[in-house]
């Protein structure tokens, strides 16, 4: 806990919000009369707390758009499907997701960008174009397009929040994404990013459990 005074050696993210009002208070209302040193230190002290009520609303917001759906569940289901799928591809040596090493360097600040845009590619496209004969599979993609829409439910009310920033860096790995699509007929590009889906799924579950370690 922060007292009158302290500075605590850590980083200005993790420090406690109630530092900061602890801290405000030094501003005098005679501040003519204060010493130059004192105003410089009360001065980077309101910084300092400036920036801490930055990163609290940074990392609520982040929190808030963690998605709680059961990942594990749906990585099954796909599973159960992956190599029927996989066996339908007949351009096994191109790719739309696995070579995009961008996607494992997106910044926790892009996090919520990134999937919501992907979960919209997949939905409003692959899901859409994929025409599949067998019913069980058929059930098993449905079952995963559901579980999609919740979760695009969820971001979509982060961003009405203005918690979903989308900035450029995020913007551009979905453009790429959408350019490999477009590259093949519509029918070999749906069944090719039906088969990469677990690179998909295993990049959402490994970013919100960082995401919500932080």
């Amino acid at each position: 806990m922060c007292t009158k005074g302290a500075f605590p050696h850590r980083s200005a993210c993790s420090l406690p919000l109630t530092c900061v009002y602890t801290y405000i208070v030094c501003v005098p209302v005679l501040w003519g009369s204060v010493p130059w040193g004192m105003k410089l230190h009360c001065v980077s002290l309101w910084l300092l707390g400036t920036i801490l009520m930055l990163c609290s609303v940074d990392n609520h917001g982040l929190r808030r758009c963690l998605i709680s759906t059961d990942m594990h569940h749906i990585e099954e289901s796909f599973q159960e499907i992956k190599r029927a799928i996989q066996a339908k591809d007949t351009f096994p040596n191109v790719t739309i997701l696995s070579t995009l090493e961008t996607l494992q360097i997106i910044k926790p600040l892009d996090v919520c960008c990134v999937t919501k845009n992907l979960l919209a590619f997949y939905v409003d496209r692959v899901f859409k174009d994929h025409q599949e004969p067998n019913p069980k599979i058929l059930r098993k993609i449905s079952s995963i397009a559901n579980s999609f829409l919740y979760m695009q439910k969820t971001l979509r009310q982060c961003q009405e929040q203005r918690q979903c920033h989308c900035r450029q860096e995020a913007t551009n790995v979905t453009r790429v994404i959408h350019d490999n699509y477009d590259q093949l007929e519509v029918p070999s590009a749906a069944v090719k990013s039906l088969g990469e889906l677990d690179i998909f799924l295993a990049w959402i579950a490994k970013n919100n459990e960082v995401t919500s370690s932080a």
